[in-house]
Formats: C-alpha cells, structure tokens, sequence
C-alpha cells in the first residue's frame, strides 16, 4: 500500500495535485451510503454545515465530535462519514457529529477554528455534558481538535473527555526533525516542497507559531486524556511526538502509538490493512477508558508504542 501510494503521487499528471491538495479540492464523489440501523442528518450550524450520525437506537452515554482533515483546504469527504460509522460502531451505537467546517483559502484562519467551536457549543446546546465528548480528528483535524482545547481552555471552560488524533498536524512551522528524515520515505508528501503541508493559504500572515493554528507551541497543562497515532515514515512523525512529550511534560495522560513504516493517515484504509484495523481497535478501547472513567481517564497509563 504504501509503494503503491508513493507511486501514485510520484506521477507528474495526478501526483503533484494529490500532493498539494488541489485535487481534493475539486473532488467529486458519489452518494454516500448511511449504514443500516443508522441516520444522517443535516445540521445547519452559524457559518458552516455538519453532519450527526445516530443509530436507530442510540447509545448516549458519549458523542464524537469529528474535525476532518485535508489540510485546512479540503473539505469533508465519504471518508469521514465512513470514520464516523467506525467510531459509532466501536463506541457501541455512539453519535458522532462531523463539522464541515470552512477552509482556505476562501476562509483562512480563524475559520476552521471559529467553526470547531461552534460545533462543540452545538452539542452542549444539545444537553450533552463535557465529560461526554470525545473530539477526534485527522491531520489538520487532529491539530484542530487540540487547537479547539487551547481556545476552551484560554476562555476558562470546561474541556472535553478526552482527544483521539491521527497523524495531527501540530506545528506548521516544520521545524520537526522528521521533516528532514522522512523526506524521502514519506509517500504521501516526501520528494517535494510543493505539498499541502507547506501551503500557507490557511495561515496567510499569522504567526506559524501560534498555538491556535500550531498546537505544539501552546501549553497542554489541564488537557483531557489524548490518544496519538503516527506512521513512522511520516514527515510529520515529530508533531506527534513531539505534541506528546509536551503534553506528558505537563502532567496530561497520553498514549502515543507509532506504527512502523506507516504512512500519513493510514487509518483511511479502515479494516482492510492490519495497521489500520488496530489503530481503529485502539481507537475503540480509548472510547472505552474514557467513558469508564467518566472523563478522567484514570484507568489510562501513558505509553508510547511502536507497533
């Protein structure tokens, strides 16, 4: 899989706008397919749409809020409705709310993050409670999803149960270490600066550094529980790693799991690759630990796991 990718974005006709996200930006895909015993519905939130997906019979004790990947320049896909489907089914008939949220460059920063909040006020307005939210996202949703909690936190409100990130983008600046020791193991983005991970039409003229656009450069003291998965081969192996050991250095319980010669967001495969198929088992135990613990997340120990 991971060849066949490298392959793919290695070629001159469709690699390069896979590389920098132009093709997903013009994506066009078919209906996508509720699954059986489940409903989708439309949300219409202040400047941005979204999506909750429930079980006929759902099981309320904890909801999801999704914040996609792409970038910051992609919008939401089927893909992220199938994520939504998986993380329902291993939280056990769990809603999940999927924000699709405003992108660039239409919409540079603070939209994604404006829309991330309002998302997450929408499931208070709800009657849900923070110790019932999971927020989870993927690459640029995954640095969202903890953007969204530096926000919370530098506004004095109660932060969610707990965060699930895969391969989040925590620090747009690059300044990590494997954004030169992956540069040509990386099948997705490697061999080439022109990739979406060095676009700047979100960001435009904020500072990289800001905590609210990069994560890593803020202070993880109070942070919920967190889940991180990472492929080793990534260029963006050391926002993960290094987003963890900060956070842990701040007192949060984290799990951070690296699975070897993974690539950027290999949980799209969902349970047809063994890597991805325990990532998502992983994910379903997390769900688990935090609605157990109420939202402490006191039967989570920190480790950091290559797998």
């Amino acid at each position: 899989m991971r060849e066949l990718i490298a392959h793919v974005t290695s070629d001159n006709l469709i690699g390069r706008k896979i590389k920098s996200g132009e093709l997903r930006k013009k994506l066009v895909e078919p209906a996508w397919k509720c699954p059986e015993h489940y409903v989708l519905k439309d949300i219409e939130l202040k400047n941005c749409r979204a999506e909750l997906l429930e079980a006929e019979n759902p099981n309320n004790t904890q909801i999801v809020l999704q914040l996609h990947g792409g970038g910051y320049i992609g919008a939401m896909r089927n893909a992220y409705r199938s994520f939504a489907g998986l993380y329902s089914e291993l939280g056990k008939g769990i809603p999940v709310f999927t924000v699709d949220y405003r992108v660039a460059p239409e919409h540079p920063y603070p939209a994604a993050l404006e829309d991330a909040i309002t998302a997450y006020n929408w499931i208070l307005q709800q009657g849900w409670q923070e110790h019932e939210i999971v927020v989870a996202g993927d690459s640029a949703g995954g640095g969202l999803a903890m953007a969204l909690c530096m926000y919370l936190k530098k506004q004095s409100r109660k932060l969610p149960a707990g965060i699930i990130a895969m391969s989040p983008w925590t620090d747009l600046t690059a300044s990590g270490e494997s954004y030169v020791e992956n540069y040509t193991k990386d099948p997705l983005f490697g061999n080439t600066r022109d990739s979406l991970i060095y676009n700047k039409d979100y960001v435009q003229d904020n500072d990289l550094a800001n905590p609210f656009i990069s994560p890593l450069f803020g202070d993880f003291r109070g942070f919920p529980p967190m889940l991180i998965q990472v492929g080793s081969y990534e260029m963006l192996l050391s926002d993960s790693v290094s987003a963890a050991r900060k956070a842990k250095e701040a007192g949060v319980k984290v799990r951070l799991s690296i699975y070897d010669e993974m690539f950027h967001v290999f949980q799209m495969a969902l349970l047809l690759l063994p890597e991805s198929k325990r990532a998502w088992a992983e994910a379903g135990k997390f769900l688990e630990i935090i609605r157990n613990g109420r939202g402490t997340g006191q039967k989570m120990h920190d480790t950091e796991t290559r797998i």
